[in-house]
Order: structure tokens, then C-alpha cells, then sequence
């Protein structure tokens, strides 16, 4: 349990030093940097990735991984907009959206607890069929829609200066961090993570909190299709390609171990930021796109070697 405390720790260090020392770098490399403007910019970039994230944190501390995140916003955004196309109010579309996000997540988690498949390969599967429905239902064709104010709203509103996105990927942080670490459920999901047979035999219902996590991942999507929908004011099949692959960077860049049963969502807030700063840099040095694409690649390789490393400490 000390060694625990103490890699959570180190970890925290680890990557708040990284982001301190990035945001150093980038104002010193980029004049337009810090600036209010761009800052705003990397924080409107973030969000709907910080959203996934949340959900991503808490199925990887519960020892799985989510990778249909990315294709579930493809296809909440599809439903989203076939409902807001049939005459269907705000409130109606985001419900649809998170009920459609939620039900993939359910399915996910049932798959994992139930059929004692490998989450890679269940949420695998589900990022083929997301993918292949979103394509089906819109006929592979970018639907366009005219959202009511209070949908545009949501991209376009802002909140005390801060835009909406912004406000409610901060919304889901505040949440998520309040369940993850102060509830029975928090403290249960780190259990699972950490040692699923000594907390089955402790009594608690293994399964049922395996389940819970992807059914929240999975509502996370259903909120961040919603969020990608308002701001494009389309409905895209092929939406949130590699979406996972962002979100899962800023869960391990943050600290949080693939061996589960340790991080939090704190964690993931800083790898967020440190994924959205490595890439507003690289923007504002005109940095090809292709190569970006390598630097993250790397970046992520050398957080989970690091977070291997922090695992095998522990054992």
C-alpha cells in the first residue's frame, strides 16, 4: 500500500513537472503562445478528448481499456443528428446521443464481465461495429443539420469567459474526480484494478462494477458525440477517428497505470493538458501533421514503458 502512495506520488510529480517544463518550452518557442486567445484555443481543442478521458481513466484503474471511444462519437453523432433532423428538440438529441454512447458501454461491459473476454478485443469489436453502423444509418453520407440555439449553444456559449466545451469538460473532471475518489464506487473500481480476486473474495460484486465503468466510458461518448455534433453542426460517420488514441495518451501521460489500480482522474487532467500543449506547439511551429502524429506515437510508448516500470516497482 506505501508503495502504491509513493508511485501515485512520483507519478504526479512526474507529469506536473513535464507540463510545467512544456509550458516553458512553448513560450519561449512561440511568441503567440501565451496568449489569451490561443491558450482558449488549446483548452476549446482538449475538451471533448478530456471528456473520453474521463470515462478512459476509470475503465484503465479498473485494469481494462475502451478502444470503441472514438467510433461511438461517430455514431452518437449520427443519431444526434437523424434526431434533430425529425423535428426533435435539444433535450431529445443529447438524451439520444448518451443513450446510444450508454448502450455500446453496457454492451461492453457485459461482454468483458460476463464473457470473460479481453477488453481489447471486446471494445475491439465494438469499434468495428460502431463504425460500420454509423456508415449504414447515414447511408455513408455527412448529414447536415440546422440546430436549434440551445443545441448551438453548446459549442458555441460561453460561461463565466470560458467556452461551453470547456465548462463542461471541467464539469466532468469536478464529477468524475469526486466519485473516483471520494465514494464506495471509487474506492471499489481501485480495488477491482488492483487485485480483482482478493476484492471478489472480499465480497463485493466484481462484475458489477467491471460493467459500470464502460456503461460511464460509454455515456461519456454519447456527451462528447453531442459536443462534436453542436460544434460542426453535422452528423459524421466518420467522426472520432483515433479519438481513443488521445484519450488513452493523456490517461497514461498523466500517470495512470495500465496495470489498473492506480491514478486518477487529477492525473489524467495534467496529461490532457500536456497532450493539447505538445499539439498547439507543434501547430504554431507548422509542423506537419504526419509528423505530429509520430511525436505522439512516441510520446505515448515512453509513458507506458515509464508506467510498466512504476507497476513492476510496486510488485
Amino acid at each position: 500500500m506505501q508503495k502504491n502512495k509513493l508511485w501515485k506520488a512520483l507519478s504526479s510529480y512526474r507529469s506536473l513537472a513535464g507540463l510545467v517544463l512544456l509550458f516553458v518550452i512553448a513560450s519561449v518557442v512561440s511568441p503567440y503562445f501565451f496568449t489569451v486567445n490561443n491558450l482558449l484555443n488549446v483548452l476549446m481543442q482538449i475538451s471533448m478528448i478530456g471528456v473520453l478521458s474521463v470515462g478512459m481513466t476509470m475503465v484503465i484503474i479498473a485494469g481494462g481499456i475502451d478502444l470503441s471511444v472514438g467510433s461511438l462519437i461517430a455514431i452518437v453523432s449520427v443519431a444526434v443528428a437523424h434526431v434533430l433532423n425529425a423535428g426533435g428538440g435539444t433535450i431529445l438529441a443529447i438524451l439520444a446521443g448518451v443513450a446510444t454512447g450508454t448502450a455500446f458501454g453496457l454492451f461492453n461491459g457485459i461482454a468483458v464481465a460476463k464473457g470473460r473476454i479481453e477488453p481489447f478485443i471486446v471494445t475491439l469489436a465494438t469499434m468495428a461495429i460502431a463504425r460500420g453502423a454509423a456508415l449504414v444509418w447515414s447511408g455513408a453520407h455527412t448529414m447536415i443539420i440546422e440546430p436549434p440555439p440551445a443545441f448551438a449553444f453548446i459549442s458555441n456559449g460561453s460561461l463565466l469567459g470560458l467556452p461551453m466545451p470547456v465548462v463542461i469538460a471541467v464539469v466532468v473532471f469536478i464529477i468524475g474526480g469526486v466519485v473516483l475518489r471520494h465514494s464506495v464506487f471509487g474506492r471499489y473500481v481501485y480495488a477491482v484494478g488492483g487485485n480483482a480476486e482478493a476484492t471478489r473474495l472480499s465480497g463485493i460484486q466484481v462484475d458489477l462494477y467491471r460493467i459500470a465503468v464502460f456503461v460511464i466510458s460509454g455515456a461519456l461518448a454519447g456527451v462528447a458525440g453531442a459536443m462534436y455534433t453542436s460544434l460542426l453542426s453535422i452528423g459524421e460517420p466518420t467522426a472520432g477517428q483515433l479519438y481513443e488514441l488521445d484519450a488513452i495518451a493523456a490517461v497514461v501521460i498523466g500517470g495512470t497505470s495500465f496495470a489498473g489500480g492506480v491514478g486518477g482522474i487529477g492525473l489524467t487532467a495534467i496529461g490532457i493538458m500536456i497532450i493539447g500543449l505538445i499539439n498547439n506547439v507543434q501547430n504554431l511551429l507548422n509542423i506537419s501533421p504526419y509528423s505530429q502524429e509520430v511525436v505522439k506515437g512516441l510520446i505515448i510508448l515512453i509513458a507506458v514503458l515509464t508506467s510498466k516500470k512504476g507497476a513492476a516497482s510496486q510488485g
